[in-house]
């Protein structure tokens, strides 16, 4: 009984480590997904040609400071407002970023845009062109492509553009057509908000539209890089397609 007893000992503290060893590292990884980084997935075209369905990208929740979404699904026992956002960490948002942020309209949902008006910004969509400040946006025609495919992912002709913003940053953007999103009021963008665009200009939910302006607190962070990237075709049912589907060029790629 002794010997039995004595041997049992050994097992039940090694068990009991590892059991220490994965909570600790469940801790570690929270805390690092809550203050440092935090990976999402692109689940629609919005921002073709930028980023692609299937792109797993990695958003830094430090760069802006800390609002309440930095911390979902903990925001309900936050209060409102942004911490360490004057230059101690975080930096005030800048024109051309690609940030995740939770529009005011759907809380419970990220959303993905490019930051394209400023506070106290004026902007408006006219035939199909950006104004700000009620001067066009630099852009030219890069010709038509396949770069930015329909919600089936089925390949659909559209004419790309470079885009410039004022502040020099410059990417490019889908035109699939004129529709009601190339033709719009003039927005101009209350204090401590932001207009947000996505890059295919025909396809994208944004401030033009049920998103409005985001307030400062909602976002989340900027976009930083693409760690990895799957097409249409990828299923973890077929685990051999995160082989053939997997989007090498698009590996460690960096989003601007």
């Amino acid at each position: 009984m002794t010997s039995t007893s004595t041997s049992s000992t050994p097992a039940m503290s090694v068990f009991w480590d590892n059991v220490k060893t994965i909570l600790y590292a469940l801790a570690l990884a929270m805390v690092l997904r809550f203050t440092i980084a935090q990976p999402f997935r692109i689940p629609s075209g919005s921002m073709q040609p930028t980023l692609a369905v299937g792109d797993y990208i990695v958003v830094t929740k430090w760069s802006y400071g800390y609002g309440r979404y930095s911390f979902a699904p903990l925001e309900g026992l936050l209060p409102h407002g942004r911490i360490f956002s004057n230059g101690f960490l975080g930096s005030e948002p800048e024109r051309g970023d690609v940030i995740v942020f939770r529009p005011t309209a759907e809380p419970t949902r990220d959303f993905i845009k490019r930051l394209i008006g400023l506070p106290g910004d004026r902007i408006q969509m006219r035939e199909g062109v950006l104004y700000i400040n009620r001067e066009p946006v630099q852009r030219e025609s890069l010709g038509v492509t396949d770069q930015c495919p329909d919600h089936n992912g089925d390949p659909l002709p559209a004419e790309t553009f470079r885009e410039t913003l004022p502040n020099g940053v410059s990417y490019i953007t889908c035109d699939k057509g004129m529709t009601s999103l190339d033709n719009t009021r003039e927005y101009t963008v209350p204090e401590g908000h932001y207009f947000m665009m996505g890059d295919d200009r025909d396809n994208s939910d944004d401030s033009r539209q049920i998103v409005g302006f985001v307030p400062r607190e909602n976002l989340v962070g900027p976009a930083q890089f693409i760690v990895v990237s799957f097409d249409r075709t990828t299923s973890l049912l077929r685990p051999w397609t995160l082989f053939t589907g997997f989007r090498g060029d698009r590996f460690l790629k960096s989003v601007n």
